[in-house]
């Protein structure tokens, strides 16, 4: 199966592991699911994750879903998809999101590499708003 939009494919199948409460999720591997992963895992919405090879060389990524030990709540409460392939949205550094007032974060795929919002407006940089998480 060929998606259009590989970065909604993966917070779809991570959207769907947390909603039948799985422990870890696998998702086909690219360079930028990679480094949204690494966001994730630094701002403590995954428990941890690894990068596994296939034969294919595509490879996986395992991604291990954290969820507070009493209450059995996800810690990502919603993830949501803003710019698409068919409908690309850029900020500037003037203009960065503030989502839930900066109680979420904002991933944005930046000239610098991939970061968060906040990560962005220290560096000055804008790019293109890749997903809301939180």
């Amino acid at each position: 199966m060929v998606t259009t939009d590989p970065i909604a494919d993966y917070l779809t199948r991570i959207r769907n592991a947390i909603k039948a409460r799985h422990r870890i999720v696998e998702i086909p591997a690219s360079n930028i699911k990679k480094e949204i992963t690494k966001v994730l895992f630094d701002k403590g919405y995954i428990q941890n994750y690894k990068f596994e090879d296939t034969p294919n060389h595509q490879g996986v990524i395992k991604i291990a879903l954290k969820y507070h030990p009493i209450t059995k709540e996800s810690a990502i409460m919603n993830l949501k998809r803003v710019s698409t392939p068919g409908l690309r949205k850029y900020v500037g550094v003037k203009d960065m999101p503030r989502v839930l007032n900066g109680l979420g974060i904002a991933i944005l795929s930046t000239s610098k590499g991939v970061m968060t919002d906040k990560e962005a407006r220290t560096l000055n940089v804008g790019g293109e708003v890749l997903c809301y998480v939180y």
